[in-house]
């Protein structure tokens, strides 16, 4: 799975990317001119679009053709604005906004043609399980679906289906933005009593990174031990790198290439932004992320059954890998995958700031000590509060952007508590020193078991995850 902060398309210049668009538009042209399939022309354009909300969120007004960054238009005060652009921008790659508050998610929806996971579904998911929903469910941390009314027909049929996640191990440091999808799949394989697999993609690190592929792999072992920390059950769980099971999986290898004839280098283009200059490697890639959604790609585990329905949760910021496999799926006469997509997790220094892993001080790392978690949030953390203490007294404080806040909306269970804290810091009565203090009370014993958890990780455990074999479920 891709991490979302390395992305080129955001440290891509004005130009590059003013050029990037002059040669969308004339793929689009190309395209509708040789009288393309539809698809292959829709994913072109919805990628135009992309690269120009991204110009636009750059440089603070639209794109012109005849006009290169650098050039301003007669007449055009084009130095503002710049921070008042509307539009975010998302890929695999990328996350960019330029409101505090993050990316607006409602629109994000709209665009990416996802349904927004009301009331309605979260009551239905209650009533399915027989259980309290999860945080992340209550509070719109999981906040659009593709497919969920189905797992959910599935599931009260007593029909099968299984869970799919993954992890891009770009560095050996992981960080608690990474746990969200963890946490997350951990409960519903807890509640649904349903196998998973965790894709590790160690290859596209390879491709992408700088890294030799003994590295890549090295951290995929050393990501597999924070993910099994999370408390997965072995019986039910197979984690896997691609470099290690793609040589070892003829099964796998023919979901690959099944996936590959039926999508052409034109629509990756559309769907991923790749251009002529980006390795072969990178442009066949999305089949091997797209594969572990087809039951058969697992044979120690489903057999030849190709018809066992995958659920998959994930950052919406995958959601273009997998968009593309519902495309592919019913052409190769397998299930759609149906998908949860998580908001992003906020950097310290505030939401529209991305996370990094050779920044220490933009999250709070696995590997923290309590004093290092203290040290962060008390300096780092983005305040929603007021310059002085008399003015917050009086006007209150902006959960909105506040990251403290933020992180106790994903870490702190007690609905009730995290409602007061929201109105005594809206109302004034909480100061950002007090807020903070609450986080951090919240994180050092979250961390702290985590570490404690993950030291009981041996080597062989590793080792047992990731071996392929049969695992433990209900269903025939």
């Amino acid at each position: 799975m891709a991490d979302v902060p390395n992305g080129e398309q955001g440290c891509a210049s004005p130009l590059e990317l003013f050029n990037r668009i002059a040669a969308q538009g004339e793929l689009v042209r190309s395209l509708k001119a040789g009288k393309a399939p539809q698809d292959e022309i829709d994913s072109a354009v919805q990628m135009l679009l992309s690269l120009k909300m991204s110009y636009k969120a750059a440089m603070g007004e639209d794109y012109k053709a005849d006009c290169p960054p650098g050039n301003p238009a007669p007449g055009n005060n084009s130095g503002l604005g710049a921070t008042e652009a509307e539009e975010d921008f998302v890929d695999p790659w990328t996350v960019q906004t330029s409101s505090a508050k993050g990316i607006d998610y409602d629109k994000l929806i709209v665009r990416f043609g996802s349904s927004k996971i009301d009331k309605e579904l979260v009551n239905r998911i209650e009533r399915a399980i027989g259980q309290k929903p999860h945080r992340f469910l209550r509070r719109g941390i999981f906040f659009s679906h593709r497919d969920m009314n189905q797992i959910l027909d599935a599931y009260e049929n007593k029909k099968p289906f299984y869970l799919y996640t993954g992890r891009g191990p770009s560095s050996e440091a992981m960080h608690v933005g990474h746990l969200i999808p963890f946490i997350f799949t951990k409960w519903l394989q807890d509640v649904f009593n349903v196998p998973l697999v965790i894709q590790m993609t160690d290859d596209e690190k390879y491709l992408w990174k700088d890294l030799t592929l003994d590295q890549a792999y090295g951290y995929a072992v050393e990501n597999a031990k924070d993910i099994i920390a999370c408390g997965f059950d072995i019986n039910k769980t197979f984690i896997f790198s691609d470099l290690d099971y793609m040589g070892a999986s003829p099964g796998f290898y023919k979901n690959v290439v099944k996936i590959q004839k039926h999508v052409t280098f034109n629509q990756v283009k559309g769907i991923f932004g790749f251009t002529d200059s980006d390795s072969i490697g990178k442009i066949s890639f999305p089949a091997i992320q797209a594969a572990p959604s087809f039951s058969n790609s697992f044979p120690q585990i489903f057999g030849d059954k190709t018809d066992v329905q995958c659920l998959i949760p994930c950052a919406i910021d995958q959601d273009p890998y997998f968009r593309m496999t519902r495309d592919v799926a019913p052409r190769i006469g397998y299930p759609k995958p149906a998908l949860l997509h998580s908001t992003f997790f906020p950097a310290l220094q505030g939401a529209q700031t991305k996370m990094s892993a050779s920044d220490p001080n933009s999250s709070i790392f696995l590997t923290d000590t309590a004093k290092q978690i203290k040290t962060k949030v008390n300096k780092h953390a983005f305040s929603g509060g007021r310059d002085t203490v008399e003015e917050h007294r009086e006007f209150g404080g902006n959960c909105d952007v506040d990251v403290s806040f933020m992180y106790l909306t994903f870490f702190l269970e007690d609905d009730d508590r995290l409602e007061q804290i929201r109105k005594d810091y809206t109302s004034g009565a909480m100061l950002t020193g007090e807020l903070k203090k609450i986080l951090i009370e919240v994180l050092q014993p979250l961390i702290a078991e985590h570490q404690a958890r993950r030291k009981e990780v041996t080597d062989e455990i590793v080792k047992e995850f990731m071996t392929p074999r049969k695992l433990s479920y209900d269903f025939q």
